[in-house]
């Protein structure tokens, strides 16, 4: 019996010869839920699956496999599986646990769902991450959770209802997959709903600042 990652590269790569490869797939509890990776050492290619990904079908598990070959080998292909695979990241949201509300997250995202959502937006989870001086912010589609860096913890209000609202759009919106199979998560709607935030294009300064300032006084206090 063929395995899943066999199957998704011959059905991505039907001219190749898969013989010239050695796959191995891993599932690790290390992994948030239903995310994953692949990386290549010569012709060992090793993917590594969340645990979660041990109970979903076969064929979706086929579609995550090629969604991460077709990034490894930079090409543009896009399968039935593929498109599946996509269809239960944007649904499983609506299974996941909701648990964790942060009082000061829950208050913020409160505001903009009211000032933008019309209160129509579930309530994901809302959790403090590490103290991340690039990525303040993150949508996990997997797990319905929003994480915002702690290094706004005591930021301007302003500055954490703007990174609340953007990673408040990646729930709304998901991402999109292109014709050729590449993802898109901030695709041209995305940057037309977030500058709907007013004074946005001054809050982007503003949080690079703040992240700034909040890099050097961390390295000032070794």
């Amino acid at each position: 019996m063929s395995t899943i990652i066999e199957d998704a590269f011959s059905d991505l790569f039907p001219d190749k010869d898969i013989s010239q490869f050695s796959f191995s797939l891993d599932y690790s509890a290390k992994f948030s839920p239903y995310n994953g990776n692949v990386r290549r050492g010569g012709n060992q290619i090793d993917f590594n699956f969340s645990h979660k990904w041990k109970h979903i079908s076969r064929e979706i598990q086929v579609g995550l496999a090629q969604h991460l070959l077709v990034k490894l080998f930079k090409v543009k292909k896009k399968t039935t599986n593929m498109d599946i695979y996509s269809h239960f990241m944007k649904s499983i949201h609506i299974a996941a646990p909701k648990t964790i509300f942060e009082p000061i997250l829950k208050a913020s995202f409160e505001k903009s769902n009211d000032a933008f959502f019309n209160g129509m937006m579930d309530m994901p989870n809302l959790e403090w991450g590490s103290e991340s001086f690039a990525k303040l912010g993150q949508y996990a589609y997997g797990s319905d959770t929003i994480t915002i860096s702690t290094i706004l913890q005591d930021a301007p209000q302003e500055l954490l209802d703007y990174v609340m609202y953007h990673e408040m759009l990646h729930k709304k919106l998901k991402f999109t997959t292109s014709k050729s199979g590449r993802t898109f998560h901030h695709p041209p709607e995305f940057k037309r709903l977030e500058a709907l935030f007013p004074n946005s294009a001054r809050l982007e300064k503003e949080l690079s600042q703040w992240a700034g300032k909040k890099k050097r006084k961390l390295l000032w206090s070794w």
